[in-house]
C-alpha cells in the first residue's frame, strides 16, 4: 500500500476511537481493500494515459497508411509542386493566402473597419426603403463608433466621426428624390 494516507480511513478510525459516541463497527480490512482497489485503478488509468501518449504516433501512422492504400492522396491539386508562397520570404504568406482563399472580410482593427464602413455608409443607406431603417442603421453605426472610442486603442487611432441622425435622414431623402 502507498505511503499516502486515505482521509476517509483516517476519519473512520478517529470516530471509532473518539469515545464520546458509541463505537461503530469499522471494517478496516474492507476499507483498506477499497483503498488498494482505488489506488490500483488510478495507477492503471495513469499507465493507460501514458501508453496512449507514447503510442499516439503509431495510430496516426496507421491511419495515414490506410488512407494511402485507399488512394485518398491520389490526384490531389498541387501534388508534387512546391507550396505556393513558401519561398516568398513573407512570414505571413499563409495568413494572406487564407484571407484570399476564404474571401474573409472585416478583418483588422475596429478603427479601420469603421473607417471603411463610413466610406460606404451612404450607399448602404440608399439601398434602404424605409426612413426607420435608415435611422436605426445610423444609430447602430454611431453606437459602434462610441464603443470603439471608449475601448483601448488597438491599431491606428479612431478618426471616424459619428453621424447626425436627422442630417443623414435629410441627405437620404434628398438622394432619393
Amino acid at each position: 500500500m502507498d505511503d499516502a494516507r486515505d482521509p476517509a480511513l483516517d476519519a473512520a478510525r478517529y470516530r471509532a476511537t473518539r469515545g464520546d459516541e458509541p463505537a461503530a463497527e469499522v471494517d478496516v480490512a474492507r476499507m483498506a481493500a477499497e483503498q488498494e482497489t482505488r489506488e490500483r485503478e488510478e495507477r492503471l488509468a495513469e499507465r493507460r494515459r501514458r501508453d496512449r501518449g507514447a503510442t499516439q504516433h503509431l495510430w496516426v501512422e496507421r491511419r495515414i497508411r490506410e488512407a494511402q492504400e485507399r488512394g485518398d492522396f491520389e490526384n490531389l491539386p498541387g501534388a508534387g509542386k512546391p507550396i505556393p508562397g513558401l519561398t516568398s520570404g513573407d512570414p505571413d504568406w499563409w495568413v494572406k493566402a487564407l484571407v484570399e482563399r476564404e474571401q474573409l472580410t472585416d478583418l483588422g482593427p475596429e478603427s479601420l473597419r469603421l473607417r471603411r464602413e463610413d466610406q460606404g455608409l451612404d450607399a448602404r443607406l440608399d439601398a434602404m426603403p424605409d426612413p426607420a431603417d435608415v435611422r436605426a442603421a445610423v444609430q447602430e453605426f454611431n453606437s459602434r463608433v462610441l464603443a470603439a472610442r471608449a475601448a483601448p486603442a488597438a491599431g491606428p487611432p479612431l478618426v471616424t466621426p459619428t453621424r447626425d441622425v436627422e442630417a443623414e435622414l435629410e441627405r437620404w431623402r434628398a438622394r432619393r428624390r
